[in-house]
This record gives C-alpha cells, structure tokens and sequence, in this order.
C-alpha cells in the first residue's frame, strides 16, 4: 500500500484508509464479529488508517475499534472526531466549546482504550464558539499528551485559515468524489496552498460506485441512505446513469467501478487521501488495490467530462444536515 505524508506531519498514512462509520450497521445490518475481522485485514494489508466520530453508533464505534485493535495499537493510526452532539430535546447539534473539547476527548480515548489520538478532527463547525477558541482548546490537548495531530471536517476557506492560523492544522476531511465535486474551486486549492492533506469521505458516492446500488430495493429499510436526496425516487434513477462511464471504463481495465472512481480521486492532487468504508474484506482489498491502479489523462478527462461538477441530482445531505454545513 503506498503512503504518504499527512500534511505536515510526521504521520506516514495510506492513501487509502478505512472509513469506520459503516461498522456498527448505517447502511444496514452487519456482525461485530465481521467488523473486526475486516479490521484486523485492514492493518495485514495497509490499510491501517482508521476514521471513527463519538458520533457514530453514539460511541459504540469507537468501542468496536478497542476490541478490534486490543493488543495490536501500534498496528494503526487512530483518527476520531468530536462536535456532533444530540441536544437535550434529542435533536442534532453541534459543539465546540473548550470545555466540552477536554470532556469530548477524555470520552472518546476510554471508549478506545487508547492513551492517545492521533489525529483528532472537529467533525462539524460550532459557528456560535470562535474558532480559535475550539482550536485553542484542540491544540492543549496535545500539549496534554491526549492528542497527536488536529483536523477539521466540513470547515470553509475563512474558518481553515483561521484555525490553521491558531495551530497547524493536519488534515481536512470533507466530502469529495465524482458526484461531490464542490472542493475543486477553492477548498482543495487551499489545502494544497497550507499544506494541508485532504482527507476524502464518501469517495465512493455513498455506495453508489461501488456497484451495490442498482434501485430503492437495493436499500434495505434501515439504510441512511433512504433519507438523502440523491437516494430518492427520480434522482437516484438519474444518478446511477453516472455510474455507467465508471462501469464502462472498470470493464475495459479490467477493475471494478469503486477502483476507477478511487483511482479516479488520488489523481486530483498530490495531498489527497481517501477513507472509502466497508464492512466486507472483499471489499477493502479490492479498495486497497486501487492505490495501484494509475488512470491516463485520456482516461481523466472522459470522466470529467461525462460527470461534470453539479451532475448529481439532489443535495448531498438531507436539508436540517446541509444547514449545519460550514460554507
């Protein structure tokens, strides 16, 4: 598996990790016992770059993880995240307040079982706390040992440079594949400009190019992905016409369509690393395999061409969760 620097760090990661958020059943039901089998797969082949939230499974994500990587610590880089919280009415809030960054952190390092993090990101941006406040408090919890490195998640231009400014910032995490196309202008520049790496979640479309989604009935009832517009009625029909220059192009090369799409997204910059999720140890080797797989600028342009920024039907939240967003 090649690796690379994250940002400026001294962290050596993959360019394609595991996005965790899968393992407890989003996207349907699924076995512990398959989740760390997976896991333990992941670091045999490389691929031992974890991306879990305190959001996820309200905790129970980051406990799998423990008894996942019991025994075997230094087998993975650990990235967790903090500021999704439920409200007292049970509603989705977001906080970044200093005292509840050392509360958030604590939590999450018991559920891990773990004396540090590597890389800690603030998952969503709390506009109602300066970001240098929430950053300020981040960055104590390296000079507390708690933490390696900072991150954010979903943060726009103003507010990276500003918590940059603050501290170093290590990594941004957002939302980028062929159907998200929305860093190029000015996010993904920018990353590259502070030196920043650009973590990629959903490189794969939510599933959709990962050849799983062929209609509604392919969603089972419990799936998340029933909620978001572009999972939904005539949107989803018009977006898995996207999915056929993918498949197209995996045909001829002999790949699967989630290998061209990854393929596809390490091309776009030189800092760009990907945390595509799975539950199946198919599934991550052959994700794995596509940091490998090296598409011509022929091969780039058809698939810009033919997925244009702004050719996915529907937002990629539902609405309450695009409001959240930093932009």
């Amino acid at each position: 598996m090649k690796k690379k620097r994250l940002g400026a760090s001294d962290l050596e990661v993959p360019v394609i990790g595991l996005g965790c958020m899968v393992l407890p059943g989003f996207y349907g039901p699924g076995s512990e016992e398959q989740a760390i089998a997976t896991l333990h797969r992941a670091a045999e082949i490389g691929v031992n770059f974890l991306d879990s939230s305190d959001l996820y499974g309200a905790g129970e994500n980051e406990k799998l993880i423990s008894r996942a990587i019991a025994g075997r610590r230094d087998d993975y880089i650990v990235a967790t995240k903090l500021g999704n919280v439920r409200t007292p009415e049970g509603k989705p809030g977001i906080d970044g307040r200093p005292e509840y960054v050392q509360q958030a952190c604590e939590a999450s390092l018991k559920r891990l079982g773990i004396e540090v993090i590597d890389l800690y990101y603030q998952h969503r941006v709390d506009t109602s706390v300066p970001i240098e406040d929430t950053v300020g408090a981040m960055a104590r919890l390296i000079e507390q040992g708690k933490v390696r490195y900072l991150g954010l998640s979903e943060a726009a231009e103003e507010t990276v440079r500003r918590a940059h400014a603050t501290h170093p910032i290590t990594a941004l995490q957002t939302e980028y594949s062929l159907w998200s196309r929305d860093v190029e202008n000015q996010i993904l520049p920018l990353t590259v400009e502070l030196g920043i790496g650009f973590v990629a979640y959903s490189p794969l479309g939510r599933g959709i190019f990962g050849g799983d989604v062929s209609g509604p009935d392919s969603l089972s009832e419990g799936d998340r992905r029933r909620g978001h517009p572009r999972f939904q009625g005539e949107n989803l029909a018009r977006n898995l016409e996207l999915v056929e220059p993918v498949r197209e192009l995996g045909a001829a090369r002999g790949c699967t369509p989630a290998q061209i799409a990854l393929a596809w997204l390490l091309s776009r910059a030189e800092n760009v690393f990907a945390i595509p999720g799975t539950r199946r140890i198919g599934h991550l080797e052959a994700n794995a395999a596509a940091a490998d797989i090296v598409l011509t600028p022929d091969e780039i342009s058809r698939l810009d061409a033919a997925i244009a920024p702004g050719a996915a039907q529907g937002t990629r939240y539902p609405a309450a969760q695009m409001a959240v967003l930093n932009r």
